[in-house]
Formats: C-alpha cells, structure tokens, sequence
C-alpha cells in the first residue's frame, strides 16, 4: 500500500521533470525512462507514455514526429502553456520544500 501511495505522490515530480527536460530540449519516451530511472524513479514505458500523450492533450507539450532509423520517434518540446505551468511549479515546490525542510 505505501508504495502505491509514494507513485500517486511522486506523479507530480514527474510531471515537472518532464516539462523541465521538455524545456532544455525535445525528448523522446526511451530517454525520458532512462533520465527518470537515474533520479530514482521507476516507470515503465507503459505508465510514461499515457503521461506524455496527456500533458501534450492537455497544451503543455508539443509533439514533433522524427524518421530515426527507419521508425517514427516522437519528440517533445515544453509548450508556452507547459513554461508557465513550470514556472508556477517551481514557485509551489520552492515553497514546500522551505516548509517542511529540516
């Protein structure tokens, strides 16, 4: 149970760090796993993939479709909507880890 409680907790952190990377270049699913499995995060490609699918439905991301090695690679860039929403984030978090830091 506590660890179904940690994932539902930890979704946001991902979310911010999908739009981070979003935002420092176009990403792709495979490296986005890798880059969150190296900051301690397990995700599988089927839990990532609905995430990026929603938050480019819901403006924050943009999808560029690539040719790599013979096979669509979708890429995905942070979104103006995606900016301010990681802007405000950053502020929320900022202020939560002040609170509640030793």
């Amino acid at each position: 149970m506590e660890e179904k409680i940690l994932r539902k907790l930890f979704l946001g952190f991902i979310h911010i760090h999908i739009l981070h990377h979003a935002k420092e270049h176009p990403v792709f699913g495979a490296w986005m796993v890798e880059e969150l499995r190296e900051h301690g995060y397990t995700i599988s490609p089927g839990t990532l993939y609905p995430i990026l699918h929603s938050m480019e439905h819901d403006g924050l991301l943009t999808r560029e479709d690539r040719l790599v090695e013979g096979k669509i690679r979708k890429y995905y860039t942070t979104s103006a909507k995606g900016l301010t929403t990681l802007k405000e984030a950053r502020k929320k978090a900022y202020e939560l880890f002040k609170e509640i830091g030793d």
